[in-house]
């Protein structure tokens, strides 16, 4: 039986990049006939971007830590609840210093992710890695261009108002400058990938500029989180779950993606039913609506998260 491991791969890549051509082909020809979604709108659509990439951080307990012996391993998510928990408060608690901290950490987590799946893509159909060099001048354009250039886009202002008063001016002075600076890394990152044959790469940047400068800021980064990272990380996911890759080495891939979705479905309702108790009991923290309250948890999660798939990340970028 024929492993469908490197299927799952390739399956996942022309989803998300799929996903992404069409939320640009929409909102280009909306932006063409005229047509601006309201604001309400696109917290909606925001907010089920970002639902759906949930589940592909929630089994970290999972695949970081052997679950015997299981002292350690109550230890373990004991540790991870605390750190969310720590990160959660400080979020919530320094709106402005917690979130410019989470967009640094997320923005290098997002993008050497993203190599990462590609390398262990190449891994399964026993090729060769790309480089350390070529992956890094991928994975920093990678991470910062879906993160930054949404925030620092004109359009941003009023929806970061909307997502809490504090955010409204995150960068400071600094927006453009930040601006510039990331689309002229991701520029000069595509040249770099073009001239060293890393197609895969540069296309892919090139996805991911036109997602954050045709689409509305919150759509594009929910969009990217769901779509792109969450189903790449998911990918990654099968070969680490033993009931995934069992699947998938018996031939059966579209099976092996379920297995490795279905453990973390349920942190899609435990974070939908903390954030709707967060505005209801801490109206002081969590008055500005669903959607700073449902950040507040994707971030304070994405702390432990990043730390557990750091050396899954490390090992993947390796030469």
């Amino acid at each position: 039986m024929k492993d469908a491991l490197p299927e799952i791969f390739s399956w996942i890549e022309r989803f998300s990049r799929l996903a992404i051509i069409a939320t640009i082909v929409i909102f280009a020809l909306l932006r063409i006939i005229g047509i601006e979604l309201n604001l309400s709108a696109q917290v909606t659509i925001a907010l089920v971007g970002l639902l759906i990439g949930i589940p592909h951080g929630a089994i970290d307990h999972l695949i970081s830590i052997p679950a015997t012996p299981r002292r350690r391993f109550y230890i373990y998510i004991a540790a991870y609840i605390a750190i969310a928990l720590i990160a959660g408060w400080m979020i919530a608690t320094w709106n402005l210093r917690g979130f410019q901290v989470i967009v640094l950490m997320s923005s290098l987590h997002f993008g050497y992710g993203d190599a990462s799946f590609r390398n262990e893509w190449r891994a399964a159909s026993g090729e060769q890695k790309y480089p350390w060099l070529i992956g890094s001048l991928y994975a920093i354009p990678a991470g910062f261009a879906p993160v930054l250039l949404p925030l620092t886009d004109p359009r941003s202002g009023d929806a970061l108002r909307r997502i809490h008063p504090a955010l409204q001016s995150w960068s400071g002075s600094d927006s453009e400058l930040l601006r510039k600076v990331t689309l002229g890394m991701a520029i000069a990152a595509i040249l770099v990938l073009l001239i060293s044959r890393s197609f895969d790469f540069a296309f892919d940047l090139l996805l991911l500029g036109g997602l954050a400068l045709v689409v509305p800021p919150l759509v594009a980064f929910a969009s990217y989180f769901g779509f792109w990272h969450a189903a790449r990380h998911t990918a990654r996911l099968v070969p680490k779950l033993a009931r995934s890759r069992a699947l998938a080495g018996a031939g059966s891939g579209g099976q092996a993606v379920r297995a490795a979705i279905a453990p973390g479905l349920y942190a899609v309702l435990g974070t939908v039913a903390i954030a709707a108790g967060l505005m209801l009991f801490d109206r002081h923290h969590f008055s500005t609506g669903l959607l700073w309250s449902t950040l507040v948890i994707i971030w304070a999660l994405t702390v432990p998260h990043m730390l557990s798939t750091a050396r899954f990340d490390l090992r993947a970028t390796e030469s």
